[in-house]
């Protein structure tokens, strides 16, 4: 018999998206639930915030040699989740290779129509991931994690328009001050502080600043369809996010060749890695199984609101550690209006609480990304 528990989470095709609320499961939440819905968000705090830093660190980093490719490292993350899936599907069937290669067989090649209803959503995941690479390489920790909250904005209204969701007041009023402490923390610093510090971020910060709102709106559609796709499918949680990860394997190796073939024949793939290098693709890589438990308890956009708590650890470390921001009286209080944000729209789901959906996925063969 399969084992239930793994069975029952769902995991991110990114380290920075998920999947979502499938079927109808315990109309009441125990405490120890809500205990392990906050501990979960805030493991998803640390998480994000770490794979924030140690990203712009590994792509400012001076070294000898060539910079590692972006593109190569989201090519290798996404093997590394397939790997790990492969992984959790022989543990949940008690480590029968008889049965992994019947379930991949029947789920995947078998399906093929339900294969390529994943190529939209892993396909503009991939691209997303690419995105980051980019904002990481042009934007400071702080200023990239701030503005990447935009995504929670994105994700509601898409969740609106698209599934119908419908929002409480003191949840809309809750994105309304989350965006006004967001554009507070992004004022310009001479305004109210004085002359503004000399930037310390390399290369362009609009082609940093463009690419983070695109990920934003890819982000917020890209979660929401993928979350319609499985509210119509019984399909394994780790089955997939393998689905997910082939496609992201193809665009990804796409965009290896296409953007960085010269370089690949120069250098070849791996040129520029080390062990930083390495923590950054397993962090992503990983970051999915986090969001897992995340998903299990909260819903996606409680989830963008919990990251947001990381920008101020983000800027804490970036100011100390990586010294490439100079935080001003107005972000402390964006910080705040962030945390007021937060706190609002925790109450009003707590106030207006209906019975929790949550991933119930049958062991008859059952994912999120990134």
């Amino acid at each position: 018999m399969p084992k239930p528990g793994l069975s029952r989470l769902a995991t991110s095709p990114d380290s920075m998206e998920a999947s979502h609320l499938v079927s109808m499961s315990s109309p009441l939440v125990s405490p120890s639930q809500s205990r392990l819905k906050y501990m979960s968000l805030g493991v998803l705090v640390l998480q994000t915030t770490s794979l924030v830093l140690t990203m712009r660190y590994s792509r400012t980093l001076q070294g000898e040699g060539p910079r590692y490719l972006a593109s190569s490292a989201v090519v290798l993350a996404e093997l590394l989740k397939i790997l790990i899936c492969l992984l959790l599907i022989f543990y949940d069937h008690n480590f029968s290779f008889l049965v992994l290669n019947r379930v991949l067989k029947e789920e995947i090649l078998n399906k093929p129509m339900e294969t390529l209803k994943l190529a939209i959503p892993s396909g503009i995941y991939t691209l997303q991931n690419n995105l980051l690479y980019v904002a990481l390489s042009n934007l400071d920790a702080a200023t990239y994690q701030v503005t990447y909250q935009l995504k929670i904005l994105t994700t509601a209204l898409f969740s609106v328009s698209m599934l119908g969701k419908r929002l409480g007041l003191y949840q809309w009023l809750s994105l309304l001050i989350l965006m006004t402490g967001i554009a507070l923390v992004q004022w310009p610093s001479e305004s109210l502080d004085g002359p503004a510090p000399t930037p310390l971020s390399a290369g362009s910060q609009l082609v940093g600043v463009i690419a983070v709102l695109i990920a934003c709106f890819s982000s917020g559609f890209a979660g929401v369809y993928f979350e319609k796709i499985l509210k119509g499918t019984k399909q394994s949680v780790w089955v997939r996010n393998i689905q997910l990860g082939l496609f992201g394997l193809v665009f990804g190796l796409m965009g290896v060749f296409v953007y960085d073939g010269e370089r690949v024949r120069e250098s070849g793939v791996f040129q520029g890695y080390n062990p930083l290098t390495w923590t950054v693709v397993a962090l992503q890589a990983l970051g999915g199984l986090v969001i897992a438990a995340v998903i299990k308890y909260a819903d996606n956009i409680l989830k963008g609101f919990a990251t947001s708590l990381s920008i101020i650890l983000s800027t804490l470390i970036s100011y100390f550690w990586l010294v490439d921001f100079d935080p001003t009286s107005v972000f402390f209080l964006g910080a705040v209006l962030v945390l007021a944000a937060t706190f609002l729209y925790g109450y009003e789901a707590e106030a207006c609480h209906q019975p929790q959906q949550s991933l119930d996925w049958r062991p008859t063969t059952s994912h999120n990304r990134v």
